[in-house]
């Protein structure tokens, strides 16, 4: 019995997966870092675990509500800039999720 690798198609799709990797956590990165900047920071609530530790406590969310809010007043951007950058982190989210849609097709579709 004779095993052999095809060493080309394990580079290639190590490369692809790799490529794949890093354009679906820039986009969600640039996305996120959009909404922040349209002054839709994400806040999480509080959530408790059985025998674990608790992430926030309510103060601490009352706190970065607060600071969210502070934060979106002074933003120097204008109203316009703000739904640009709304839009383009909604685009991005988009973006991220075709990018994962289209790595599963090619896994179930494209073999």
């Amino acid at each position: 019995m004779n095993v052999s690798i095809d060493w080309s198609a394990f580079l290639l799709v190590f490369v692809a997966a790799l490529v794949g990797a890093v354009a679906i956590v820039t986009f969600y990165s640039v996305g996120l870092r959009l909404l922040v900047r349209s002054g839709h920071a994400p806040v999480v609530s509080p959530a408790e675990f059985t025998d674990a530790i608790t992430v926030i406590t309510e103060k601490d969310l009352r706190r970065a509500e607060k600071q969210a809010a502070k934060a979106a007043r002074k933003s120097p951007l204008t109203d316009a800039q703000r739904r640009l950058a709304l839009v383009g982190a909604y685009a991005c989210f988009a973006l991220c999720a075709a990018a994962v849609v289209a790595g599963i097709l090619i896994i179930v579709v494209g073999h």
